[in-house]
Parts: C-alpha cells; structure tokens; sequence
C-alpha cells in the first residue's frame, strides 16, 4: 500500500501489485530453484543474464517452468514457503500440472 498526500494528511491508496511465486531450472532439469518477486518478467531476466542469486547462476538456472500470481505479498511467501517445504516430487507435481513437458515460460 502506498500513501499519498492530500492537504499535509497522509492516507492509503490501494495500488492494484501483483506479486509472484516462480521455479526455474536448468537444462537437464537437476535442480529446481523457488522464489518470489513483484516483477516476474524482470526477475527471470536477472537469472538469464547471471544477475539473481548466487545460487542459481552456480547451477545455470535459467528456465521458467512455473508461476503463479498473489495480489498480496503475505499470500506469496506463503505460497513460496509451503513450495519450498515440499519434496522435489512435490514441486515435479506442481510444474507438471501447469506445464507438463517443461517448456521455458519466459519465451
């Protein structure tokens, strides 16, 4: 939420953001990277040109394999939790219902 200025008062604005849960890979889909950002297009890009984690550019993680969009910050992390949580079976199961065979999402 964002505050504005009207007459020396602040008060709230409702800003419609949207905030997303994301698991990129690399080529032979050995590793399965789970994050968060409000700028899902920007974030993948940062992975692609080596500028996320330190993390995913050791592994080449560079393929967007699944997403899910928030409109609150709270609801994502805990959705970026519970993912994180789970078993690599978990997280397989997750991207294979939204995108079975794997394709990079950001193309």
């Amino acid at each position: 939420m964002s505050l504005r200025a009207k007459r020396g008062n602040l008060r709230p604005i409702n800003i419609m953001r949207k905030y997303w849960v994301y698991m990129i890979t690399n080529k032979n889909k050995t590793v399965i990277y789970t994050g968060v950002t409000n700028d899902l297009q920007r974030r993948i890009n940062e992975h692609k040109n080596g500028h996320g984690s330190s993390f995913t550019k050791r592994f080449k993680l560079t393929k967007l394999v699944f997403y899910e969009s928030f409109s609150r910050i709270y609801d994502a992390i805990a959705a970026e939790k519970k993912i994180k949580a789970g078993s690599r079976a978990k997280k397989i199961e997750l991207i294979e219902r939204m995108n079975p065979y794997w394709k990079d999402l950001s193309n």
